[in-house]
């Protein structure tokens, strides 16, 4: 079957939402809390597990906020953001981030980057940027960031999500 008469019959398919998230469960993806300041100043914060590295030249990020998060409004209007690396052990931050709540950040201990973001303490890595473009995707947004100053604070276990759990990175023994 040649790729032209496949794509016809993808487009006609209907994909199952239940079967589609069941499925790409089975890819591990690393867990990121996006932050930001309000317009008052207060953290506000929101656990993804769709960052992903743009461009080098320039230094661009990514990640992709669903449309009905009422987090991302928030850290659209301060155009700038933190992307946290959290580590394996951080499962409480993610957890924290992940509620509905106004105070998310109760037990998380942060100071702000060098732009005045929450920086999560303990975290593997961050990344502090400013928002460059906001692209409409379904039922999420895309948005881009340039990177503005980023450090590793400890090069420890990343905290992954896999089929629906949480867990770490165990490396495995070179082979002689």
């Amino acid at each position: 079957m040649n790729s032209k008469a496949s794509s016809v019959l993808d487009d006609d398919r209907v994909i199952d939402p239940r079967q589609f998230r069941d499925i790409l469960g089975h890819f591990p993806t690393g867990v990121v809390a996006v932050t930001a300041a309000d317009i008052e100043g207060r953290p506000v914060g929101m656990a993804v597990g769709s960052f992903t590295s743009v461009s080098l030249d320039p230094p661009l990020v990514g990640f992709l906020p669903g449309k009905s998060s009422s987090t991302f409004p928030k850290i659209r209007a301060a155009k700038r953001f933190c992307a946290n690396v959290l580590r394996a052990d951080q499962q409480h931050v993610c957890r924290n981030l992940s509620r509905k709540s106004d105070d998310k950040f109760t037990d998380v201990d942060w100071t702000p980057t060098p732009s005045g973001m929450p920086r999560i303490l303990g975290s593997l890595a961050w990344i502090d940027c400013e928002i460059t473009d906001v692209h409409d995707a379904g039922d999420h947004h895309i948005v881009v960031g340039r990177v503005h100053h980023l450090e590793l604070d400890t090069p420890e276990s990343p905290l992954i999500f896999f089929q629906g759990r949480y867990g770490g990175f165990a490396t495995a023994e070179p082979h002689d």
